[in-house]
């Protein structure tokens, strides 16, 4: 039942980390809000038994966080 528990606040966890992605202005703090989205990702599918699919999460969130990060160096991060 513990399990369920952690499980469901990671869940709403998710959501709340989606809604701040959604309404942020600062483009670099979504990014980084985003990573968070990936580790909390990684820590469901884990606590799921699919650790295949949480390393696959942590590479891909890890390298495309990266790429934002090096891609808003070019550009203006603040929307409009």
């Amino acid at each position: 039942m513990q399990i369920y528990t952690i499980e469901a606040i990671l869940l709403l966890f998710l959501i709340f980390i989606t809604i701040c992605i959604i309404y942020s202005r600062d483009i670099l703090s979504s990014v980084v809000v985003y990573c968070g989205f990936s580790l909390c990702a990684v820590l469901l599918y884990l606590m799921m038994g699919a650790p295949d699919v949480a390393f696959t999460e942590a590479v891909i969130g890890t390298v495309t966080t990266i790429f934002y990060i090096v891609a808003l160096r070019k550009i203006d991060r603040w929307c409009k």
